[in-house]
């Protein structure tokens, strides 16, 4: 079975890589899917600099592979032959916000969703809020990969 885990990961956390290794166990094939438009440029990081760093989080998985696409997911999901889509949850919020999507997807796709839910440790981290900690020169280790954390303080000193 080919799962996607779409997401915007700007930048991706602990919870993001949790998510991601649990899936790699559960399903043959796993795609981190970056869901923004490579042709602009919105939040801290481009597209291109989230495929790296999640690239390097996963680089230890060996069905795990890292794409991005700017257009409806279940285009994506379709021309791909994807047969799952995989979804974190930190809190009844966040499945209020996914169900619809994830109905719409069915509809359209005949794709089902899966969700897993956030080990309890991950389920306060979001990348807005470590992007908020770091712009004020907080402490975010432990939140995001270490190799995340250095690039993420590096664009926040340049700034």
């Amino acid at each position: 079975m080919k799962a996607v885990c779409p997401g915007s990961f700007d930048p991706m956390t602990m919870g993001h890589l949790d998510i991601f290794e649990r899936a790699a166990a559960q399903f043959d094939e796993v795609i981190v899917l970056v869901t923004a438009n490579p042709h602009k440029n919105s939040g801290l990081f481009t597209v291109a600099e989230r495929k790296e760093l999640i690239e390097e989080s996963v680089a230890h998985l060996g069905n795990v592979s890292v794409d991005h696409w700017g257009g409806l997911l279940v285009d994506y999901t379709t021309a791909h032959k994807v047969t799952a889509l995989v979804k974190g949850l930190r809190s009844s919020l966040d499945y209020e916000y996914e169900l619809p999507m994830a109905q719409m997807n069915r509809r359209l796709s005949g794709v089902d969703t899966f969700f897993l839910l956030t080990d309890e440790k991950y389920g306060y981290i979001s990348s807005t809020l470590c992007k908020e900690v770091a712009r004020f020169g907080g402490d975010i280790s432990g939140l995001l990969p270490p190799h995340v954390v250095e690039v993420v303080r590096a664009k926040y000193a340049r700034r």
